[in-house]
């Protein structure tokens, strides 16, 4: 915001605007071309005091150069939030494998076989993100608390309605589809509030708000694994869903956003979005890390239980999977601000697959899988700590409410049929080798596809530098609107050649 100078000679006269001002101006909507730019004066009254024109001056012209982001202050409690909110929802999604091994281990509901008690976990992420559209025009609509509410409200009755069924189409409608809708209202309306609050902590809030869905996770796979045992499966599901209810209740109250100051663009299909090569590849990202991810999420307790673990034993191992996400995630964001968020996302990956690979491969008894579970804990949810910043860098943050919602879309697919392709491997060959190379190459390709990604960044960083340095003006060459969208261009054109530099991407 300018500071105008009252003129000495004439105090009617109006103040004059500042060059910075006049530049916000050209860029609202169409209004690129000098000759047909709004002339600001005409919308002010004339006959005003000096300080009436400045506030209308302002009005004007106040979201058109949005203030940053504070980097911190009130953006923790907001950060806080979304971490219980991931907890409650993500965290006691991430228990399903201790439901589905107590399912597969007890024939709980007659007549269900593998595949569909597979579809019930797989179904809860795929509607949470199939409603993404639907949660973002809410947003947009009717702002974040009252997403936020209906998610809570959809999330705790499917929770409770899941301790009455009987059947498998039960489980489906109540703990598959009103739990995963109320789960994408919550997740949908939360995940970009903490990138809107910070610049160079950006990806440590990130982190710390995903890794509430790790400790949530740790949290329920023990209290749900405990309570079957002694309560019942169905006073397991109430008392889920009321603590649930309760929590995000809770965070609704104290939580805020900042979407009206930066002017976040709350579309639900941009699909100009698609013809962006960094974007696809951002996509293919997230398409294979969620192959890879929620195969290992569901299959790790029913493999303790393969490899001949009693119930309690694969309920610690899920815990422990759990406790490595909440651990890990905090440090994926803190050191993402140093070395990159993009190198971390690619490496955190490739760490992931190799882990795969190396360890869980060889583990065969107790021990060596909780040693699997804790360390390839840390990095096998890479994608959610890192999604948000790293969408930051490939589409800017104007534009990552739409970047964000489509990404959910591209990985409902991922989401339903991965662990039912896993155990459907299993089921073929009879052991988890098929299953577990599956989930290894599947980061790998993940991993592939942030390296190329980070060629294109690379790229676009050094074309946009040499462009400013060139034409200190702001000028811009070759027809290009702006030197952000030259130097996106020279990046796609040159991300084979960068994709083996180092640099902090």
């Amino acid at each position: 915001m300018w500071e105008p100078k009252q003129p000495m000679d004439n105090a009617s006269a109006p103040p004059p605007l500042d060059p910075g001002a006049e530049d916000a101006i050209r860029k609202d909507g169409s209004d690129t071309d000098p000759s047909t730019a709004p002339d600001l004066e005409k919308r002010v009254d004339q006959d005003a005091p000096p300080e009436k024109r400045l506030q209308e001056i302002q009005q004007h012209t106040s979201h058109l150069a949005p203030p940053p982001p504070p980097n911190g202050g009130y953006g923790w409690v907001c950060t806080i939030c979304v971490a219980l909110i991931n907890a409650h929802t993500w965290g006691i999604n991430a228990s399903y494998g201790v439901f589905l091994a107590h399912y597969l281990s007890t024939d709980t509901y007659p007549g269900a076989t593998y595949l569909q008690y597979a579809f019930v976990g797989g179904l809860s992420i795929s509607c949470a993100l199939l409603v993404s559209p639907i949660a973002t025009l809410s947003t947009r609509h009717f702002g974040t608390h009252v997403t936020l509410s209906i998610g809570t409200a959809l999330q705790a009755a499917g929770m409770i309605g899941a301790s009455f069924a009987t059947t498998i189409w039960h489980l489906f409608l109540s703990q598959g589809l009103a739990s995963g809708i109320g789960m994408g209202f919550l997740f949908v309306a939360s995940v970009g509030i903490p990138p809107q609050w910070f610049t160079t902590k950006r990806s440590l809030a990130n982190g710390i708000g995903a890794s509430g869905s790790g400790f949530g996770g740790l949290l329920y796979s023990l209290a749900a694994g405990a309570m079957i045992r002694t309560i019942g499966i169905a006073w397991c599901f109430r008392v889920l869903g009321l603590l649930a209810l309760g929590v995000n209740a809770v965070c609704i109250c104290l939580i805020r956003d900042r979407n009206k100051i930066i002017g976040s663009r709350h579309a639900a299909f941009d699909m100009k979005l698609f013809k962006r090569p960094e974007y696809l590849l951002l996509n293919g990202y997230g398409f294979f890390s969620m192959l890879g991810y929620i195969a290992l999420v569901y299959s790790l307790a029913d493999y303790g239980r393969h490899v001949g673990l009693n119930p309690s034993q694969t309920a610690v191992i899920s815990a422990l999977f759990n406790l490595g996400q909440g651990l890990g995630r905090p440090p994926t964001g803190y050191f993402s601000d140093s070395i990159g968020r993009i190198n971390m996302a690619g490496m955190t990956t490739l760490l992931s697959a190799l882990l795969t690979f190396v360890v869980w491969i060889l583990a065969r008894n107790y021990g060596v899988l909780i040693f699997y579970s804790l360390i390839g804990g840390t990095v096998a949810g890479t994608f959610w700590a890192t999604i948000g910043p790293v969408a930051v860098e490939v589409v800017g943050l104007q534009d990552l409410p739409s970047a964000l919602n489509l990404e959910w879309l591209v990985v409902v697919l991922p989401c339903t049929f991965s662990e039912p392709i896993a155990l459907e491997i299993v089921d073929s060959t009879g052991g988890y080798l098929g299953a577990q190379l599956f989930i290894g190459v599947m980061y790998t390709a993940a991993a592939l596809c942030v390296l190329v990604l980070r060629g294109w960044k690379v790229g676009e960083i050094k074309e946009t530098a040499r462009l400013k340095h060139d034409q200190p003006d702001g000028g811009v060459e070759h027809g290009f609107e702006s030197i952000d969208e030259a130097g996106r261009v020279a990046g796609r054109h040159g991300m084979w050649k960068h994709c083996w530099e180092w640099r902090r991407v």
